[in-house]
């Protein structure tokens, strides 16, 4: 039986990515960081369970829902790539306890996501940065939920993409 950390390579494989990207992943923080620090996956590694879970809800809604993507690896590459926004996030303050880490160089959520993405992986398709941007749907602040209900119209895996970050979060619990 694989380990997590075997599954969540095996995932990031199935997204394209080569050793070399995963290890700047692994550098980066990706699978020792949490996924948050007062919900879901606010544990250590904690962030690769998230993406994980959040990559295999996607490849099944979209063999279930029929679901095309302009890329065969894109539901791999939205899925373990939408959140890291996080592998910087978070620390461990001196007595032992996560907290939000004061010194990033990025702010943002979706936007640092992508970001972070295309400098791992700068083929991203304009669907994959719309899917990764817009994964946190209308928790995104209200004046964006114009340009969000946009990139459904043009994307609609932009829709199925927040909905699996969401069943991931909030039933799953991961």
């Amino acid at each position: 039986m694989k380990t997590q950390m075997e599954r969540e390579i095996e995932l990031l494989k199935l997204a394209g990515l080569t050793g070399d990207q995963i290890d700047v992943l692994g550098g980066n923080g990706y699978f020792t960081a949490p996924a948050s620090i007062k919900y879901h996956g606010n544990t250590i590694g904690g962030l690769a369970i998230h993406s994980a879970t959040v990559t295999e809800l996607l490849v099944t809604y979209s063999r279930r829902l029929r679901l095309e993507w302009e890329k065969q690896r894109s539901p791999y590459l939205v899925g373990m790539l939408h959140d890291l926004c996080k592998c910087d996030q978070y620390i461990i303050s001196p007595d032992g306890k996560l907290e939000h880490n004061p010194n990033t160089l990025l702010s943002g959520h979706g936007d640092k996501s992508c970001i972070l993405a295309a400098v791992i992986k700068p083929d991203l398709t304009a669907e994959e940065i719309l899917c990764i941007r817009w994964h946190m749907g209308a928790f995104d602040d209200s004046e964006n939920w114009n340009c969000y209900t946009n990139a459904i119209k043009h994307y609609p895996n932009v829709l199925y993409t927040h909905m699996a970050d969401t069943a991931a979060a909030h039933i799953q619990q991961r």
